[in-house]
């Protein structure tokens, strides 16, 4: 019998128990920084050396954190389904916890590209970028992250994705980014869905809502959806 289909829609609420903090938590800043300046096309080019230096920092805090239980109840899921996630996130927690399905919307911390190539990208794992490093394009090297007002290339895949769900979870998103956001409406009509967030998220169908943290809410539905 062919395996039911899981899509999972994480956010920056997952990998928070891991201690990745989330600028929406906190009037728009980002590790002290404002959003504009640290995260949009504008900003990169106003100051690249705040930029770069900013993500040296991410990448140095994501070597030291670990996939926390939310991240690993989702691979069990793979014993009796077919799992993908789609991540808002830029950390590789859901990798290295052992998913083996994991698109990002928004890019990975731990790869870098040109500033005019988006396709060539290449791995940099933990280690810096510097001004003055050269993507093969001939441009300065910078984050392979989708900043806000960016193309979201990923999205289309995704939303294709969400039209084979059999089961739809999401866990830790506001669902207020877009296109993100918008993701749920590709799911089919008859799709069980699950949100886990400890705050009311605004979705226009029916769901089974666990109001609580990842770790938590996230271990509930699997043990419900393995038995």
């Amino acid at each position: 019998m062919d395996k039911k289909h899981i899509v999972v829609l994480t956010g920056a609420g997952i990998s928070a128990e891991s201690g990745i903090s989330t600028f929406r938590d906190s009037d728009g800043l980002w590790e002290q920084h404002r959003v504009e300046d640290v995260a949009t096309p504008e900003g990169y080019y106003r100051n690249p050396e705040l930029v770069l230096d900013f993500y040296n920092q991410r990448r140095h805090q994501l070597a030291t954190v670990e996939p926390n239980e939310a991240h690993r109840q989702l691979v069990r899921l793979e014993e009796q389904y077919l799992v993908d996630i789609i991540t808002q996130n830029v950390d590789n927690l859901h990798e290295r916890a052992g998913s083996s399905r994991v698109l990002h919307l928004h890019g990975e911390l731990t790869k870098a590209r040109g500033e005019r190539d988006t396709n060539t990208i290449i791995d940099i794992g933990y280690n810096d970028i510097k001004l003055g490093q050269l993507a093969p394009d001939g441009t300065q090297l910078r984050p392979h992250i989708v900043w806000f007002g960016e193309a979201v290339p990923n999205i289309e895949p995704a939303a294709e994705l969400c039209t084979q769900a059999d089961i739809f979870i999401v866990v830790g998103t506001s669902m207020n980014v877009y296109p993100a956001a918008g993701l749920i409406h590709y799911v089919p009509r008859q799709a069980e869905c699950y949100v886990v967030d400890p705050k009311e998220v605004p979705v226009s169908r029916n769901v089974h809502y666990f109001k609580e943290r990842a770790t938590t809410g996230v271990s509930a539905i699997v043990e419900k959806l393995m038995q």
